[in-house]
């Protein structure tokens, strides 16, 4: 399991660097300016710093929960001492970091990796792969990281897992064209954790009729805690390939994180998309690297992004449907999120 989430950080930094190499280049020319002893006093000075620089939700996180990052200094300095072993060193680190309630957050050591995982750790699933199976079958098809098939309510069904999962025009293609005569579609993004954000950003233009304005962004220009250039709008524009222009659902929990939190902001921007199911987990900060003295790594966001209201969507969005999967359902064999999905789709 561990190394499946270290791929996919992996592959987060990977999908954000082309959009933001600039500020990627401005971040890591200043967050090793001063030198701290490699001591775990110095460890612990050095990663309390270069999150005080540069991590971008203080003021955000200070309004929604109370986060003053001067106070969590307080409390865990107490913790520290150059007597401490590394394995103490990294769980007192860790926890500091869990402060911030940040599933970009990560500290990586050769022996572990800290991490937050609440964002969808303390929610229902709203997922299952039994139902899953059942709705699937073994007669889907797959194009690329797409599987899908047709309901027997001429209803389409699209799997995608993960944005990690290389999707081309031609295989949406190939999709959309099957799935022509469907009297709707439902696009399934439940547990998807992320990826890379271009697959999002092309899989969304298929259900996009004009150029739409679905959020904004911001780059940290300063140590300050509120040091930021002015938003900067971000645009859909529609696919030049095969567009779905009937009715569509897009199927969400608190799984759905980063890219695919993006995925569902654009998503939810659009006339004809409806979303279902539970609240997205959120992730809506680029993140980027540093080094601590010791040679461990510190991943951290960086970039705020917001919907096309203004909002931040760090802590996910509301879908317009929150269904919940019910006991009674399961043990029938039914997803009651495709249920009511299907239910949309037909009337």
């Amino acid at each position: 399991m561990e190394t499946r989430m270290i791929d996919k950080i992996i592959g987060w930094v990977k999908s954000f660097l082309p959009l933001y190499l600039f500020t990627f280049l401005l971040l890591s020319s200043c967050v090793d300016e001063e030198q701290y002893d490699d001591t775990p006093m110095g460890n612990f000075e050095a990663l309390w710093k270069i999150m005080d620089e540069h991590y971008c939700f203080f003021e955000y996180k200070h309004e929604a929960y109370g986060l003053d990052w001067q106070q969590v200094y307080n409390k865990y300095k107490v913790r520290v001492n150059n007597q401490m072993t590394n394995k103490q060193l990294f769980e007192v680190l860790s926890d500091m970091l869990g402060e911030l309630r940040d599933g970009h957050v990560n500290l990586m050591a050769a022996h572990d990796l800290g991490r937050y995982w609440s964002w969808y750790e303390d929610y229902p699933t709203n997922f299952s792969d039994t139902l899953l199976r059942r709705y699937m079958g073994t007669d889907y098809q797959i194009a690329s990281g797409l599987d899908y098939k047709i309901l027997d309510d001429n209803i389409g069904y699209i799997r995608y897992e993960s944005f990690n999962n290389a999707i081309g025009e031609g295989n949406i293609d190939e999709v959309m064209k099957y799935m022509l005569l469907c009297r709707g579609v439902i696009i399934d993004i439940r547990n998807n954790s992320g990826g890379t954000l271009t697959n999002a950003e092309k899989l969304a233009a298929r259900f996009c009729q004009e150029k739409t304005l679905v959020g904004y962004y911001q780059h940290k220009t300063g140590p300050g805690h509120q040091d930021f250039s002015g938003r900067e709008a971000r645009y859909l524009e529609p696919s030049s390939n095969l567009r779905w222009n009937k009715k569509a659902v897009l199927l969400t929990n608190r799984q759905v994180y980063s890219a695919a939190n993006e995925f569902a902001v654009y998503m939810k921007t659009l006339p004809n998309v409806i979303l279902v199911g539970d609240h997205t987990g959120g992730g809506a900060g680029m993140p980027f690297n540093s080094s601590l003295p010791n040679g461990w790594s510190v991943r951290f966001s960086a970039v705020p992004m917001y919907d096309a209201q203004g909002n931040s969507t760090e802590f996910g969005i509301e879908p317009d449907y929150n269904v919940q999967q019910t006991d009674e359902d399961f043990a029938k064999g039914y997803d009651t999120i495709i249920e009511f999905a299907r239910r949309l789709l037909v009337q």
